[in-house]
């Protein structure tokens, strides 16, 4: 359907008049009759009853009226969901129970008016590809890649160093323990079954595995967080790794332990990534949101780890 010829219409009708309704449009009092007409003609019936005095709507006029307001209002929604500044901000967050999550919760508690839409993609090449094709206004992500391998256009700061935790169960040898080194790992099965090649949180935990001689084991099916959650909590052996921000829930006799890692705490690095030429005012809300917390937040004076390609 014509969404001119529905706006004229409506035009005609709130002014009851073609000549008042074309200056309201701005057009020509031709171009507003023609338009009704070719609505008319579409539709099969007449919509007003024209007369020296203006124009009346027909019984079918006024049953279509309130549909046509309709479109209209629908017309408008429709552009605002894309429209930067009127659509909501969209941000990946590759996990809603992972440490992004909770950054971007903070980012609204502090900005309670800016509308959000949460996505979560796959990895970081499905990131990069959506925000530089404006399918996304920012990502999450750690990069792999030099900050000069970037693609032309986006660009890229840290915004969060999330502490990495032992995850172990009540009968586990270090379920005691305050604290642990990686050092101290090495010989013990760190079980990891979500892991998959080619993604950056795989890199992540290579380079922790190598540096640190850590053996962390991949195998077995992936059936999600609750089953690995039992199968660590029942076992003297397996351990995980978890980001300290990562929300989980367990059964209270599960007892797992989040034992922190020193001396060096390794630490995952979040960057925010996002293209350069993005108009969104919310987007540079976020930034500035994120880069305020960043220099906020009390590093202390642990020693931390991050892998080499960490920028």
């Amino acid at each position: 359907m014509d969404l001119h010829a529905v706006r004229t219409f409506v035009a005609v009708a709130d002014a009851g008049q073609f000549r008042e309704a074309a200056a309201v449009l701005a057009v020509t009092q031709q171009a507003v009759s023609k338009r009704v007409a070719a609505l008319e003609k579409d539709l099969g019936v007449r919509l007003f009853t024209r007369s020296a005095r203006g124009a009346r709507l027909t019984v079918d006029g006024q049953a279509f009226l309130p549909h046509a307001r309709d479109l209209l209002r629908a017309e408008e929604r429709a552009a605002a969901s894309v429209r930067p500044g009127r659509r909501a901000l969209r941000v990946d967050v590759i996990g809603r129970r992972l440490a992004p999550a909770g950054l971007l919760s903070g980012f609204h508690r502090a900005h309670p008016g800016t509308e959000l839409d949460v996505v979560t993609l796959f990895d970081a090449d499905a990131a990069l590809t959506a925000v530089r094709s404006g399918t996304i206004d920012a990502s999450f992500r750690a990069l792999t890649l030099p900050a000069r391998q970037l693609p032309e256009g986006i660009e890229a700061a840290r915004v969060y160093d999330e502490p990495v935790q032992l995850l172990a169960g009540p009968a586990h040898a270090f379920a005691a323990a305050r604290a642990v080194t990686p050092a101290q790992l090495a010989g013990h099965r760190i079980w990891m079954p979500g892991i998959i090649a080619g993604t950056e949180w795989a890199a992540y935990y290579e380079a922790l595995a190598a540096a640190f001689g850590i053996t962390i084991e991949a195998t077995g099916p992936d059936f999600g967080t609750e089953p690995l959650l039992d199968t660590i909590a029942g076992s003297p052996t397996l351990a995980t790794f978890v980001g300290e921000q990562t929300r989980l829930i367990w059964p209270a006799d599960d007892d797992l332990r989040r034992i922190a890692m020193v001396d060096p705490t390794p630490v995952y690095p979040h960057s925010l990534i996002w293209r350069g030429d993005n108009p969104h005012p919310a987007l540079a809300a976020l930034r500035d949101h994120l880069a305020a917390e960043r220099s906020g937040r009390d590093a202390g004076t642990a020693e931390t780890w991050t892998p080499t390609w960490a920028w």
